[in-house]
């Protein structure tokens, strides 16, 4: 019960506190976020709009609109959590509060697992507004298969926060400049059917695009939420997803915990 008690404390004192208290508290930067969420949405309705039928050949869902909706709404639980927990960790490099964290109750996994927290919770509230204002726009979830598409977004959330240890791992080290943060937030985007099917993509660069949990995890979310398959139509999405979960969770907290004792063997831990 005790140790309940301290999860929960933790949970709200990052999320509540931390998180949404001192986001909400700039205003401007909420109504930016907020735009930032719903303008691509109307940008690609446009651009798919304009393509009419010679794109819409391509994808199997009912329009473009619906495809894109789904690919913006949940490409944001890869990039954005890898970036807030990289520029988390910054931050605390910067205030110099890293090692007061490293050294609590809350240790070196802690800050990093409590501090995913806030950037699930606000990613989701991302791609709530974005499915809203999908659906503003003719977008229809009427046949969805809720729990199918659940299992998916619980999966795809364990992958990435292996990715987000990996990044964290790496900031320590490189204080600037993280690789895996860059990837994850700019060329996923592209990459893995986010805005246009992965189909379409050369040869050589698909290849590259299976090997991004995100890829099957769109497009099984767009079996989920907008053709209503069934779990058994989606068991290979999720065996896919807990193959990712399987390599990526361990080598995440591998690289983190390196990450860690290199800088802070070499005293560099709040160095910035």
């Amino acid at each position: 019960m005790a140790s309940l008690s301290s999860f929960i404390s933790r949970i709200y004192s990052f999320v509540y506190l931390r998180g949404f208290k001192i986001w909400i508290s700039y205003k401007t930067q909420v109504v930016l976020n907020v735009l930032s969420w719903v303008l691509p949405v109307f940008t690609y309705y446009f651009v798919g709009t304009s393509l009419g039928q010679r794109f819409i050949s391509s994808i199997n869902t009912p329009n473009y609109t619906a495809f894109v909706v789904i690919g913006l709404a949940f490409q944001g639980y890869v990039s954005s959590v890898i970036t807030t927990i990289s520029g988390r960790m910054r931050n605390e490099q910067l205030f110099g509060t890293i090692e007061y964290y490293m050294l609590s109750p809350t240790g070196v996994f802690g800050m990093l697992f409590y501090s995913a927290a806030w950037g699930f919770v606000l990613n989701t509230i991302n791609a709530i507004v974005i499915i809203l204002v999908g659906m503003g726009l003719g977008v229809s979830f009427i046949n969805a298969n809720i729990l199918g598409a659940f299992i998916i977004i619980i999966e795809l959330l364990i992958s990435t926060l292996g990715l987000s240890m990996m990044a964290g791992g790496i900031v320590m080290i490189t204080k600037q400049g993280n690789p895996i943060s860059f990837f994850f937030s700019t060329i996923t985007t592209l990459l893995s059917g986010t805005v246009f099917p992965v189909s379409v993509l050369p040869k050589y660069i698909k290849l590259l695009s299976y090997a991004i949990p995100l890829t099957p995890a769109l497009n099984g979310l767009r079996l989920a939420l907008l053709d209503g398959a069934s779990l058994s139509q989606l068991s290979y999405y999720f065996i896919v997803l807990l193959i990712f979960d399987i390599l990526l969770l361990p080598l995440g907290a591998y690289i983190y915990k390196i990450g860690f004792d290199i800088a802070r063997k070499d005293g560099t831990l709040s160095e910035y």
